[in-house]
């Protein structure tokens, strides 16, 4: 029953991704690449300070990038960079632990069967790696960096 709910909010948010749009105001931004499947995503950020004031992302991929894209970028919005950042170690420790994940992730909770399929746990972290270098790359405007999935 929860493993098909799962299902429907993932396929929902890759038929129809939330803040799915390239953002001409975001101070910081980066490319992802996935060689495996073939995902591509550029992602944007507004940051007000320290606070995440928007997210947004374009590109093509399968439907759990896709999906974790459109649920990563509602979760940003509102957090500090810190925050974000440990919002990121508590989704990738979901996909790569067999550990309770104790942390409370919300609807980011519905990639949890996809840490048994390992191919798909790069489909899943691209746009989460691609925001860490958003976040940690060059300041305002800077040139965006690309990250490859390998």
């Amino acid at each position: 029953m929860v493993h098909d709910l799962y299902q429907e909010i993932i396929l929902d948010h890759s038929k129809r991704p939330r803040n799915c749009r390239t953002m001409e105001d975001a101070n910081r931004h980066a490319e992802g690449y996935n060689p495996l499947c073939g995902d591509k995503l550029k992602l944007f950020v507004k940051m007000e300070g320290d606070l995440v004031k928007d997210a947004s992302f374009v590109g093509s991929g399968c439907a759990i990038s896709t999906a974790s894209a459109s649920l990563m970028t509602e979760s940003l919005k509102g957090r500090t960079r810190q925050q974000a950042l440990e919002l990121l170690e508590k989704f990738h420790e979901l996909l790569t632990t067999d550990t309770p994940v104790s942390q409370d992730l919300g609807k980011l909770m519905v990639f949890c069967g996809v840490r048994d399929y390992p191919a798909r746990v790069k489909c899943a972290t691209l746009a989460w790696h691609t925001l860490k270098s958003a976040l940690s790359g060059p300041g305002e405007h800077g040139p965006a960096e690309t990250v490859t999935t390998e």
